[in-house]
């Protein structure tokens, strides 16, 4: 895996590097993990109010953002990290990668949703939370309910053997708080967890590179159950597919989405007018379209929700979850990467 993140370092890196050799005065560098489609969406307000500041975007999965941020800690080339998993910022924060700033208006950030520094080293912008993701049609060609597949434990029945499809925790975020939320669920560093999830393995088809990818595929009719995040099972069912987003009644592992400055010998202007916009009331109202819980409060309406979304979350201890990434990932990959997706 780390021959691979190292790859993966090079060839963005040097992709980037070829594709924007001739940049304007206000140009900043933004690296992200948000979905395409929502990166398109929310560039397209900030273009509008700030057209003078070409913004180069850099998009991955969480897993790839990471690695790539820290291969290039000697040398960085993003400016800005936006909407990228809190757990990541606060790796990167440990290796003194993050520049301390407070974006104007920080005063209306929840304080769970930002740095417990004085000056801030990242700041959240919403909650993604784990979801099943479950084609109701070919469920029903297996003899099963949805309510017979609304738990970790659901998953383990013999009828979905080779049904599920799960995202690869080394690469995608969504993997990553899926997997450490069960680790949490069963005592955090009691051998239950991973029991767990070797039971689980025995019903997985594949594991991917993407965290959207498993809602993909369920939509498809590639897989029965795709693991993923509620707002990819959404904009499935949006789209027309026979679709159920449900939420473990065990509750959701989940992360934040977060933003920071990196640390460099010369910090853009820029970046910090985009770091001031990305908590802006414009832009939460733009969050708040997709998501249900956002940093500044409770988001938009949600399908699937039968209670406060924020009850569906775990107590998720973060700082336990970045002490021991490395060792997760690290173990998961011995354990199961075999059914990888091979990239």
């Amino acid at each position: 895996m780390k021959i691979y993140y190292a790859f993966i370092a090079v060839v963005v890196t040097s992709l980037f590097l070829c594709g924007c050799k001739e940049e304007s005065r206000g140009a900043i560098t933004v690296y992200t993990a948000l979905e395409d489609e929502l990166v398109s969406e929310y560039l397209q307000a900030f273009n509008a109010k700030y057209p003078d500041i070409k913004v180069n975007i850099v998009r991955e999965s969480t897993g790839i953002i990471t690695a790539l941020l820290m291969a290039e800690k000697s040398d960085p080339q993003a400016d800005v990290v936006w909407g990228t998993a809190a757990s990541s910022m606060l790796v990167l924060d440990g290796r003194g990668q993050l520049e301390g700033y407070s974006p104007k208006g920080i005063e209306r950030i929840l304080p769970k949703f930002k740095s417990d520094k004085l000056i801030p080293t990242w700041v959240g912008i919403n909650a993604r939370e784990a979801a099943f993701i479950v084609n109701s049609v070919e469920l029903a060609k297996l003899g099963l309910q949805a309510d017979e597949v609304n738990s970790y434990e659901g998953l383990l029945r013999p009828e979905l053997k080779g049904h599920i499809v799960m995202p690869n925790p080394n690469s995608s975020g969504t993997g990553f708080f899926t997997v450490a939320g069960i680790l949490q669920q069963n005592g955090k560093d009691s051998q239950d967890g991973w029991n767990y999830l070797s039971k689980l393995h025995e019903n997985i088809n594949q594991y991917v590179h993407s965290g959207s990818e498993p809602a993909k595929m369920a939509a498809a009719g590639e897989c029965v159950v795709g693991i993923s995040f509620g707002y990819a099972g959404i904009s499935q069912r949006k789209k027309g597919a026979p679709i159920l987003t449900i939420f473990p009644i065990d509750g959701s592992g989940w992360d934040m989405e977060a933003n920071a400055l990196i640390k460099k010998d010369k910090i853009n202007p820029s970046a910090k007018i985009f770091l001031d916009w990305a908590i802006s009331d414009d832009a939460m109202n733009l969050y708040k379209n997709n998501y249900p819980i956002i940093a500044t409060g409770k988001g938009g309406s949600y399908q699937g929700f039968n209670t406060d979304p924020i009850q569906q979350l775990i107590d998720n201890d973060f700082s336990w979850v970045a002490g021991n990434r490395d060792g997760i990932l690290n173990k998961w990959n011995n354990l199961f990467g075999v059914k990888s997706e091979k990239k």
